[in-house]
């Protein structure tokens, strides 16, 4: 429709044209090669008609790999040749450094064949199998390595995240597979990814939120979900943030761990135990003669054995001393309160009676002296 109403006022020509146009589209011109049916985003595919001199330069590109994937590169490299050869790239090996290069040729005639070529060996060294590696030579074909490693520092949970991001029996790589249209392959400390444009973005981020402790469970589900709404034309051009899930951050209270504080080892190492000669040295041991050690040893054990005879005799003498007289049993009925009582009065009668037997003594000795003294007076 624009194209037809430039196209009506050019026709028209004139000043009136300009005008009506205005001042942005004053220079448009009618393009009648151009319609609706053209797709702007398509890339058309680059043919060797499209470059029949070929490239002026040569590039090339090397990269090293583990010396675990050596023996697998060996029976694999004389396919790896086959297959770069079509796109007419050469290729070498080489075991003593461990690396691998590839570089173009007079006849190579796509510029972008060596980037792929060297992405086909990067892929090579980080596990990926060959079936699947030489599928990045295709167009439409993109990969990705993402690195892990420094993301976190802890070794333990480094490993835990990178099993969460696996799951039971491979579940969840699986499911991020389904969901993205990718290769994903974990392999160490890198993840390898293959696949198109939008499914590489959405694996990085799945793997960059899974190292932040963000389960990989949550973009699933939004995948999910996306998937679902894209299949319906009516909210193809809607946001979709109101279908998708909102997850909140829940702050788990965890076990303390206590800190134990290490106890401050000394400066200097402690001191060597005596040796059996200085300990002698110090008792004044040494210096004897062998019989007066001897001697000394013999009165050492005459002491030993008195004591113990004497511990023995005591103990023997513990049968025959008497019983220590035990505490009166309560009867059945009584109670502590009522023995306690009891005792009290007991005491008191006692008391009492002492009280009147000193008084009886006592009067009895004022009697006999008043006798005396009467007794004593002249007639």
């Amino acid at each position: 429709m624009d194209t037809a109403r430039s196209s009506a006022t050019v026709s028209g020509g004139g000043d009136e044209g300009a005008e009506t146009l205005g001042k942005s589209k004053k220079y448009r011109k009618p393009k009648p090669w151009d319609t609706d049916d053209i797709d702007h985003w398509k890339i058309p595919e680059f043919k060797q008609e499209d470059n029949p001199s070929g490239l002026l330069e040569e590039s090339s590109f090397a990269t090293l790999f583990p010396a675990y994937r050596e023996k697998y590169l060996k029976e694999v490299w004389p396919d790896v040749k086959r297959a770069l050869g079509e796109h007419h790239i050469k290729c070498a090996l080489d075991l003593v450094e461990g690396s691998m290069s590839v570089a173009t040729t007079k006849k190579t005639w796509d510029p972008y064949i060596i980037i792929r070529a060297r992405d086909m060996l990067k892929l090579l060294a980080r596990s990926v199998p060959f079936p699947q590696a030489v599928k990045i030579l295709s167009d439409g074909v993109y990969c990705d390595i993402i690195k892990i490693g420094g993301m976190v520092r802890n070794k333990e949970r480094f490993v835990k995240r990178r099993q969460r991001m696996v799951g039971p029996n491979g579940s969840t790589l699986k499911a991020i597979e389904i969901l993205t249209n990718c290769y994903v392959l974990v392999q160490g400390q890198t993840v390898s990814v293959m696949g198109d444009i939008r499914g590489l973005k959405a694996v990085r981020r799945i793997v960059e939120d899974c190292m932040r402790n963000i389960h990989p469970v949550y973009h699933i589900k939004e995948l999910m979900i996306k998937r679902e709404l894209a299949k319906d034309p009516n909210l193809r051009e809607e946001n979709w943030d109101r279908f998708l899930p909102h997850f909140k951050k829940r702050n788990v209270q965890r076990k303390k761990t206590k800190i134990v504080k290490k106890k401050d080892k000394p400066l200097f190492p402690p001191e060597p135990a005596p040796r059996k000669e200085d300990l002698m040295m110090e008792s004044g041991e040494y210096f004897l003669s062998e019989a007066d050690r001897q001697a000394k040893k013999a009165s050492e054990r005459r002491e030993a054995q008195k004591s113990k005879s004497e511990a023995r005799k005591q103990e023997r003498n513990k049968e025959f001393e008497p019983p220590a007289p035990s505490a009166k049993k309560r009867k059945r009925g009584e109670s502590a309160d009522d023995t306690s009582k009891q005792e009290g009065l007991q005491d008191l009668t006692e008391r009492l009676k002492k009280k009147a037997k000193a008084r009886d003594t006592l009067t009895k000795a004022n009697k006999k002296k008043k006798a005396e003294g009467l007794l004593m007076q002249p007639g």
